[in-house]
């Protein structure tokens, strides 16, 4: 378990820093790092308590991490 912990805050990680690296995002890396990991986070554990999500615990956490990228900032942005 703790592992896959890990391994989802690496993944996660990553695709933050892709995400602003790529241009997808204009967060800057820190707070696109931050809500990626969050993401991340919830699915995993979300994925543990009701066992729904993908059978790979990577695509999992990539998946995640684009949908909190996606929800997150256009939620709080302003009009």
């Amino acid at each position: 378990m703790l592992p896959t912990l890990i391994g989802t805050v690496v993944i996660a990680g990553l695709v933050g820093f892709f995400a602003e690296k790529t241009g997808f995002t204009r967060n800057g890396y820190l707070a696109s790092i931050i809500i990626c990991v969050g993401g991340a986070f919830l699915f995993y554990f979300v994925r543990l308590m009701f066992g729904f999500g993908f059978n790979s615990a990577g695509m999992n956490a990539i998946a995640s991490s684009i949908g909190a990228l996606i929800i997150v900032p256009f939620h709080w942005r302003r009009k």
